[in-house]
């Protein structure tokens, strides 16, 4: 590939065009970060020549050395040959507006959380006040860093059972000089108890056992902990919502993405009031609920939840007959 087109390709454009073409001929597959051929040339195309990934549309036409083809080149046909994800291959992905230090460690970062979190959660906190807030099932730690960011009067905790994936939280954490986050090794709340939040924020492990088994080769390079969920992709979502009126205030808020898996939580607890949002594109699996909307049908939440940990007993204790848990 490289050596029949370095004459032919002299520009930064040259170079993402052709990329891009490359990448829709071997029928790549996007979802990291990027939806399409183009992008993700781009961004390959900037990282091998060092340059910021915003670069204005005057430079595509600056012309590139040997040397700079060469590099560009490389990234490209390892994309195409290996199908690793660019995000893996840069070591870096954007969220929220922020660079993230990104390898095979945890997921590549991309929940449509961000988009919530650039707005503060409105509408849907009403203006209620957050002292503190978590990220659950935490990852590469970008959704706890970009909310401390955009918060810096919020204290965020991130959890995750991962012990890699929480190293490279911290790595994220010194990265971005976020000074009001901690990481928790916790599988979900099992390590919180006494914790209390105003907001708790996930994006679990929701993708069924079947849609795993079957994912293009790029998703073999995370790690299927932050992926695999059961039958149904709710094995995880079910236990969260158990135990979440533990650790949520009064008032308190939960914002959970579970994407494809909303038709199945949403015909297995129907009677629950989950909002789902509606991003700039559309809906996309997140949806946000009230503590006391959780307490309310815990008993039920309960039951389900259990059934899958083999009749283990919650951390919720049962509702008593005059209503409420504590």
């Amino acid at each position: 590939m490289r050596a029949a087109m370095t004459d032919e390709l002299q520009t930064i454009i040259d170079l993402i065009r052709y990329g891009a073409s490359r990448f829709n001929a071997a029928g790549l597959t996007f979802g990291h970060s990027y939806d399409n051929a183009i992008d993700e040339a781009t961004q390959l195309t900037l990282h091998a020549l060092h340059l910021p990934h915003d670069l204005g549309p005057a430079y595509g036409q600056a012309r590139v050395t040997l040397a700079e083809k060469e590099d560009v080149l490389a990234l490209f046909l390892r994309r195409i040959e290996e199908r690793v994800p660019a995000a893996y291959l840069t070591g870096e992905a954007w969220f929220a507006g922020l660079s993230f230090r990104s390898d095979r460690r945890a997921l590549v970062p991309r929940s449509p959380i961000a988009e919530l979190i650039e707005a503060g959660f409105e509408p849907w906190l009403g203006g209620r006040e957050v002292r503190r807030a978590l990220d659950l099932c935490t990852g590469s730690g970008c959704i706890a860093i970009a909310m401390a960011h955009y918060h810096p009067d919020w204290h965020v905790d991130g959890a995750d059972i991962s012990d890699e994936a929480l190293a490279l939280a911290r790595e994220n954490e010194a990265r971005l000089l976020s000074t009001n986050t901690r990481f928790v090794k916790s599988d979900l709340f099992a390590n919180l108890q006494g914790e209390h939040y105003d907001l708790i924020v996930s994006n679990p492990p929701y993708v069924t056992n079947d849609e795993t088994d079957a994912l293009p080769k790029e998703y073999s390079y995370e790690p299927e902990l932050g992926l695999r969920a059961g039958d149904d992709g709710l094995d995880i979502v079910l236990r969260m919502l158990r135990d979440a009126p533990l650790h949520l205030t009064e008032d308190g808020l939960l914002v959970c993405e579970v994407g494809e898996a909303e038709r199945a939580l949403s015909a297995l607890l129907p009677e629950l009031p989950l909002v789902w949002v509606e991003f700039r594109v559309g809906q996309m699996g997140v949806f946000v609920v009230e503590r006391h909307d959780l307490v309310a049908h815990n008993a039920r939440i309960r039951a389900l939840a259990d059934a899958r940990e083999g009749g283990a007993p919650s951390l919720v204790p049962a509702q008593s007959a005059g209503g409420g848990l504590f």
